[in-house]
């Protein structure tokens, strides 16, 4: 004997919205949670199956105090159809002006686009002109880093640099000068330091002729 089938959700919803369409009464959640066994919906599937019929606003529902009650009538019901009947009227009429309006413009796109040798011809030569583009913008890429304002950024930035370490050799000096004025009995071991720093007797400052030849591009 093959098992019994339970009911469907939806099948659940509409057994607990007769409840309400039979007594046309208010209820509490728990009196529905007894009332709906008998209608083959288990107590436990009951809350969230009356809450589907509220997000549906197949049933109302209201706080009075500190219980809630439902409670829905086959008007409500009848309202809530014939406003979705409307609502679904208006969008099908929506659709259709859109689907004509689209329609139109396909036709519209279509003259001039028939199929035809110059037609062709056009086409072919459009592809040969976006190829030829892109070679030439590949070409130009290549050649970017001689691009004038480039060139010019790149020579500012190297006097700049020239500038910069040309000072910084100064404060080097500047120290070294300060160090042996005021530690002269710390001479060998102030030379070990500049030694083990990188600073050795052929630091000196970068020529002019270095800046001039390095900018002339």
């Amino acid at each position: 004997m093959s098992k019994r089938r339970g009911l469907s959700l939806e099948e659940k919803r509409e057994h607990m919205l007769q409840i309400f369409y039979d007594s046309q009464d208010f209820f509490l959640l728990k009196e529905l949670e007894k009332l709906g066994p008998k209608r083959g919906v288990i107590s436990q599937s009951v809350k969230d199956v009356v809450q589907s019929l509220v997000d549906d606003d197949l049933v109302l529902k209201d706080k009075i105090g500190t219980s809630v009650y439902f409670w829905s009538l086959p008007s409500c019901a009848g309202n809530q159809l014939r406003n979705a009947h409307n609502k679904l009227e208006s969008d099908l009429l929506n659709c259709t002006k859109q689907l004509a309006e689209l329609d139109e413009k396909r036709v519209s796109l279509k003259r001039g686009r028939e199929e035809s040798d110059d037609r062709e011809m056009a086409l072919e030569e459009l592809k040969s002109i976006e190829l030829q583009h892109k070679m030439l913008k590949e070409e130009v890429a290549l050649f970017a880093d001689n691009d004038p304002a480039a060139v010019e950024a790149m020579k500012m930035a190297i006097e700049v640099g020239h500038a910069a370490a040309n000072r910084w050799t100064d404060n080097v000096f500047t120290l070294q000068h300060w160090c042996s004025s005021n530690f002269p009995e710390a001479k060998e071991q102030l030379e070990h330091m500049y030694k083990e720093v990188g600073i050795t007797e052929d630091l000196d400052y970068l020529s002019n002729d270095i800046l001039d030849n390095a900018t002339m591009l």
